[in-house]
């Protein structure tokens, strides 16, 4: 009876949300044109894989940023922060929601970031998770999440609480 139990919550599962068609073959190649864009600082790429409607959130809970916000920041980092940004160790998986709030094709980037920044050519080495909502062969939305603490004590910033002073 345990083994049909599971059988039939696997099933549900999978039924619930597909993870393998020809869109989700094509989002994951889009997404992967847009990672490349990333390391190589190619904003005209990154610009044309964004819709006009895109918005991206995070790391933080209040972190929103539109389509020409996000290009210019990168255009900023481009210039004056990152040397390099390479992902290493990356997973795509496509997943399909069928309906509700988060109703789509979404493609999740989980990957190993390696950044290298300019002035003082210091590496730091983040763990990120990206998830894109892709419609009409365009990103339209992407949550990005990292620990921002962490990068930062990899740069030698050291966290104080305010009571201990």
């Amino acid at each position: 009876m345990r083994i049909k139990g599971l059988i039939v919550l696997l099933l549900t599962i999978f039924i619930g949300c597909s993870v393998s068609d020809d869109n989700s073959r094509e989002n994951e190649v889009l997404i992967k044109k847009y990672v490349l864009a990333v390391e190589e600082n190619d904003i005209a790429t990154m610009e044309s894989l964004l819709a006009d409607n895109y918005v991206g959130l995070g790391p933080s809970a209040n972190d929103s940023i539109n389509k020409v916000g996000a290009l210019e920041n990168w255009q900023v980092n481009i210039m004056n922060l990152y040397e390099s940004v390479k992902y290493s160790k990356s997973r795509i998986i496509s997943v399909k929601v069928p309906d509700g709030e988060n109703k789509g094709e979404w493609v999740s980037v989980w990957a190993e970031l390696k950044i290298v920044y300019k002035q003082d050519k210091k590496e730091v080495t983040v763990w990120t998770n990206s998830v894109y909502l892709i419609e009409n062969g365009k990103i339209v939305r992407s949550f990005t999440f990292y620990n921002e603490a962490d990068v930062l004590e990899q740069l030698g910033y050291v966290f104080i609480n305010p009571d201990y002073l």
